[in-house]
């Protein structure tokens, strides 16, 4: 109780508190400390510590008196390598987190182990990280460890990066040698696109240029460690990023069904509306809810929520909650840039399980596209990927899944691969060179009831004396497939058959002329050919189509389409195969050479991928057969298919 000023004993004066003003939240940045084993990462952090002041009270002490008890000198990477077996064999295997201030921001370091038994612990750590401080050996230069720690950093989308040349004192602070291992360090993370913010000279061991400038190297005059971590620029807030929030569970509460998940990105407020992916499905935020305390209004990045909707919505584990006018991409095949850590090389045609945000699912290597050799960068055509190898594959998992590029939004660009139970890869995502397909799958409008059809199917068969289906010709550019398309429907309808063909390039002069070859504009012009065969098909047409076609997700939606109408084998695909060697050697319209003088950017075979059949109803090689004899082959299989009436 406040003691009455003089001459108020009769009263009781409240004298209003002064007001406090909180302190401003400071900065926080994650940064990861990656190096070949033995190159003196602990030991660099333990002497951070020791020379910013920055121990807890007696923890020098207790490993100096530790060091005395084992008979060995003093180890400052004891300071941080907690667990026994890192001190009985001098190397660190789990990734330590250690809280470290400056006077400008609070720091997390995260010392990550070197060897490369453990590389998917620093994979875990770099994982989290903003930037990076990568160690090299004054005296072993850079190794093949420190190539695989700085490939790793830039697959992870780590550009800040800071060069500790470590051990300086074994190379006698000698200029010319250090200078060398700089030059080689820099000249490799600058084949990665990396440049680093600057290259430090230290001993660890003798603090010389760790906290305070060494007067043993006077040839250098540019940032200590402690003064190179406040050159790194912190990230981008999560919040100022687009919405994505994981659904982690539904809980049923009362007569509420509360979705819980982590905001990993933006924020959300309620009475947002919200969507819903890969469901499609849309809702609004009726309210918040924390435990415990009362229900807030908003909440944003890095805070845990649950939330109630205005609707009954069916959604569960694994969609992702974005802004309608914001959200993640949506494929199942995309490419991945990963590192293998498994024993069992992976190979195409494998099958993993991927773990992306809270979103478990099947997935299958459909191609290994190369092997990165992470000391000289060189990339090699592959079979297989062995363990801690880099390589760039596409992978086809077995339902849609939501993400964001690793550039854009490294907390949903980010998977990991499961395999026995164990994490056996990771790796980043994009979509180059295949299209957004959220465009193609999400149905806008509404109120829509569809007609049925007042001549059915079976009798505008016995009408035309066949059913009506579509013949789908996919193939590479100069294959063939337009040219026997037009020769089998001449052979079909001397037999009798209404046939019709849809070509690419008729079709994009009418129909699609306002789409150009964007991987979103080559997977929307398939969407509309599709489904414009499928009604050809429905009026007692058979029609071939003679497309590209390159992605494998847009033919099963054409056959989707055509089936959905008539039924099972209503949809045939035949690839046309001839392999690129061929078709660039006929090249008809000379598009291969425009492509390679580089004037038609993304076309297939050559900057875009083309995904052959898996299994399709008939594969005709034209390589070395004419066309009469190919044209033959596809009638064949269309009077074995579509012949008579049901």
């Amino acid at each position: 109780m406040p003691v009455p000023p003089p001459g108020s004993a009769d009263r009781e004066t409240i004298l209003p508190a002064a007001p406090r003003t909180p302190p401003a939240p400071r900065e926080r940045m994650p940064i990861v400390i990656v190096g070949h084993v033995d190159h003196g990462k602990s030991t660099l952090v333990g002497r951070l510590f020791h020379d910013a002041g920055r121990l807890p009270e007696g923890r020098y002490d207790a490993i100096r008196e530790m060091c005395a008890r084992r008979g060995m000198p003093f180890e400052w990477a004891f300071l941080t390598d907690a667990l026994q077996g890192e001190r009985d064999q001098g190397v660190t295997i789990d990734t330590a987190h250690i809280w470290f201030s400056t006077a400008r921001r609070d720091y997390r370091l995260i010392d990550a182990p070197g060897h490369r038994e453990f590389l998917r612990n620093t994979v875990t750590g770099a994982a989290q990280a903003d930037a990076a401080i990568l160690l090299v050996d004054a005296a072993e230069g850079v190794r093949e460890q420190s190539r695989r720690h700085g490939y790793l950093l830039r697959m992870l989308g780590i550009r800040q990066i800071a060069v500790a040349i470590n051990k300086i004192d074994r190379a006698g602070f000698d200029r010319a040698a250090i200078a060398g291992v700089e030059r080689a360090i820099r000249a490799y993370l600058r084949a990665l696109g990396l440049e680093p913010r600057c290259v430090v000279p230290v001993s660890a061991r003798g603090g010389d240029n760790v906290a305070a400038r060494s007067p043993r190297t006077p040839w250098y005059d540019g940032p200590t460690i402690l003064e190179a971590l406040d050159l790194f620029e912190p990230a981008p807030p999560d919040a100022e990023l687009p919405l994505r929030l994981p659904v982690q569970d539904v809980y049923k509460f009362d007569d509420r069904r509360i979705l819980v998940g982590r905001i990993e990105t933006g924020a959300l407020r309620q009475g947002d509306a919200v969507l819903f992916s890969p469901s499609h499905e849309t809702a609004r935020v009726k309210s918040l809810e924390v435990w415990p305390g009362p229900a807030p209004v908003s909440a944003r990045a890095g805070e845990s929520v649950g939330l109630t909707l205005d609707c009954p919505v069916f959604v569960e584990r694994g969609e992702t909650i974005s802004h309608a006018e914001r959200p993640p991409l949506e494929s199942d095949v995309f490419r991945a840039r990963l590192f293998w850590l498994h024993e069992t090389p992976l190979s195409a045609g494998a099958r993993c399980v991927m773990r992306a945000g809270s979103r478990e699912t099947g997935v299958a290597v459909q191609s290994i596209e190369k092997v990165i050799d992470p000391d000289d960068l060189s990339a090699r055509p592959g079979r297989a990927v062995e363990r801690n190898a880099v390589a760039e594959v596409v992978l086809r998992a077995d339902r849609m899944i939501a993400f964001d590029p690793c550039g854009e939004n490294p907390r949903t660009g980010r998977f990991v691969l499961v395999s026995g139970y164990r994490i056996a890869g990771g790796g980043v995502m994009s979509l180059e060179g295949y299209a957004d397909q959220r465009s193609l799958v999400e149905v806008r409008a509404t109120n829509l009831s569809r007609e049925a059809a007042a001549v059915s199917a079976a009798e505008r068969a016995r009408r035309n004396g066949h059913r009506g289906g579509v013949v789908w010709l996919t193939g590479l550019s100069g294959a063939g497939k337009s040219t026997l398309a037009r020769a089998a429907e001449a052979a079909l309808f001397a037999r009798g058959y209404r046939t019709y063909v849809l070509d690419g390039d008729n079709v994009r002069a009418g129909l699609n002329a306002n789409l150009g070859f964007s991987p979103e504009d080559r997977a929307e012009n398939i969407r509309r050919v599709g489904e414009a065969a499928a009604l050809f098909a429905d009026a007692g047409v058979l029609v071939l189509t003679a497309f590209i076609s390159p992605y494998r997700s847009d033919r099963d939606r054409a056959r989707r389409a055509a089936e959905r109408l008539l039924g099972p084998g209503a949809f045939q695909e035949v690839h046309v195969r001839a392999d690129l060697a061929t078709c660039e050697a006929r090249d008809p319209k000379g598009l291969y050479k425009r492509a390679r003088a580089g004037e038609i950017p993304d076309f297939t075979g050559v900057g875009a991928p083309y995904e052959e059949p898996e299994a399709p109803d008939l594969v005709v090689d034209t390589r070395d057969s004419a066309i009469a004899d190919s044209a033959e082959a596809v009638v064949r299989h269309v009077l074995r298919a579509r012949s008579a009436p049901p």
